[in-house]
């Protein structure tokens, strides 16, 4: 086959063409220090890329889910330490009523104290945090307990706003969840301890069970009354089993804070295994790069001096 100078000439533009286009890429691979800049350049890298970045996304969220679920829990375990502390002094307070010794007034001021002490723990279990209220179940923006009292103004027990048991078209009690569910990772959940039914140790029971509210109103009565049997025989073991109703919740807050710890700490290891992959696949290899880059210049340049001498002509070619 004859070789023309026509041949010869697009030979040499389209190779040159290509080691220019190759000069080109990893300029800009250099410049950018990403494999890829738009899907046209490798279609499956850039898809793997989106990919690896959602996920990282994704991660990120779950990390602040697991982060404020933890704020949320400390903010309980605070709660419920005033409010252990509050039950405790009350219990100590019953228990010096409970002897003959006491006068009248003496009870009184025991009784005004113990007033004091409802006050207390009361406020504590209406820890607000961020705009929340953390043990109002579902009704998170309404003030979960409230002190309760007759139109004389006499404590009557401990009134609970929050999520509360439903009754259906029938009559029938439908029990509802007060614990409010957070995703920390695809696929789990945990539920927050925020049903404060829990707190009155009423079980979700139907009204006038003998919740806390009831026993510290009893106790009131048996003041007044200066029923020493009474409070230093179950008033004073109640009081005990309420202490130990409020303990036993805070150590189940604990226990979750724990496994959000974990959570947590598995969230930030996965981040920076999603992160290195994606730094594999992402990110160029500069001393690399640079190489290629120098090679592919080197052999633009010389396609360029080889095309001046295979390419020279003159008017005297033609004459």
């Amino acid at each position: 086959m004859r070789v023309t100078d026509t041949m010869t000439s697009n030979s040499f533009l389209k190779n040159v063409a290509r080691t220019e286009a190759n000069v080109q890429k990893y300029a800009d691979q250099l410049s950018s220090m990403k494999e890829v800049s738009k899907p046209s350049d490798n279609p499956l890298l850039v898809s793997q890329i989106m990919n690896l970045n959602n996920s990282i996304v994704q991660n990120e969220a779950y990390n602040t889910t697991i982060a404020d679920a933890m704020d949320w829990t400390n903010s309980q375990d605070s709660a419920l330490s005033g409010a252990t502390d509050a039950l405790s002094r009350i219990g100590t307070l019953i228990q010096s009523a409970a002897t003959d010794t006491m006068n009248d007034s003496d009870r009184q001021i025991v009784k005004k104290e113990i007033l004091s002490e409802i006050a207390t723990l009361t406020d504590a279990l209406n820890t607000n945090f961020g705009g929340k209220y953390v043990f109002a179940g579902m009704n998170t923006t309404t003030k979960p307990f409230e002190i309760a009292t007759d139109a004389a103004g006499h404590f009557t027990g401990i009134a609970y706003h929050g999520t509360t048991d439903e009754v259906d078209a029938d009559g029938n009690t439908v029990a509802a969840s007060g614990n409010l569910t957070r995703e920390i990772a695809a696929g789990v959940h945990v539920a927050l301890k925020t049903d404060g039914r829990q707190l009155l140790n009423d079980g979700g029971a139907a009204a006038g069970k003998d919740d806390l509210g009831t026993f510290l109103a009893e106790v009131m009565t048996a003041l007044d009354a200066n029923d020493t049997g009474a409070l230093s025989g179950r008033l004073l073991e109640r009081a005990g089993a309420e202490s130990d109703n409020i303990v036993n919740m805070r150590s189940e807050i604990g226990t979750l804070s724990n496994r959000l710890a974990s959570a947590q700490e598995r969230n930030g290891m996965e981040k920076l295994n999603l992160e290195e992959l994606r730094s594999n696949k992402q990110d160029v290899d500069l001393a690399e790069k640079y190489m290629q880059y120098t090679m592919e210049t080197t052999a633009y340049q010389a396609s360029l001096a080889m095309g001046t001498k295979i390419l020279q002509t003159s008017i005297l070619d033609y004459l």
